[in-house]
C-alpha cells in the first residue's frame, strides 16, 4: 500500500444564494406534497402560499442587485468625474503654463530689440562723428 498525503480542497464560491434557496424551496415543497397528505384544495393553497414566497422572495432579490447595480455605476461616475475634473486642472494649468513662456518670450524678443536698436543708434552716432570730422 503506498503512502498518500491526505489532501484537503476548499472550493470557496462567491455568487449569489437565490439560485440554491429556490432550489430548496422547490424540493422541500415536494417532499411535503409527498409526505403529508392533504386534500386538493389545501394542496393548492398550499402551492399558492409557497409561490407567493418565492416571488417575493424573487422580487427582493431584484430590488437588492438593482441597488447594487445603481452604487456601483454611481460609485463609477464620481471616478470618472474625478478624473475629468483633474484632466480639466491639468490642461488648464499647462495653458497657463504656455501663456507664461509665451508672454516671457514676448517679453526677452522686445528687450532684444530695444537692445539691438540702441546698439545700432549708438554705431550710427560713432560713424556719423568720424564722417563729418
Amino acid at each position: 500500500m503506498a503512502d498518500r498525503d491526505d489532501e484537503l480542497v476548499v472550493v470557496e464560491r462567491r455568487g449569489s444564494a437565490i439560485g440554491p434557496f429556490l432550489a430548496g424551496l422547490a424540493i422541500g415543497a415536494g417532499l411535503a406534497l409527498l409526505f403529508a397528505p392533504q386534500s386538493g384544495e389545501e394542496t393548492r393553497a398550499q402551492l399558492a402560499r409557497g409561490a407567493r414566497r418565492v416571488r417575493r422572495a424573487a422580487g427582493n432579490a431584484a430590488e437588492d442587485l438593482a441597488e447594487k447595480a445603481e452604487d456601483t455605476w454611481r460609485s463609477a461616475r464620481a471616478r470618472v468625474e474625478a478624473r475629468l475634473d483633474a484632466v480639466r486642472d491639468s490642461v488648464a494649468e499647462k495653458g497657463r503654463q504656455a501663456k507664461g513662456a509665451v508672454d516671457a518670450g514676448r517679453d526677452a524678443a522686445r528687450a532684444a530689440r530695444a537692445e539691438l536698436e540702441r546698439r545700432l543708434a549708438d554705431a550710427r552716432g560713432d560713424d556719423g562723428d568720424r564722417d563729418e570730422g
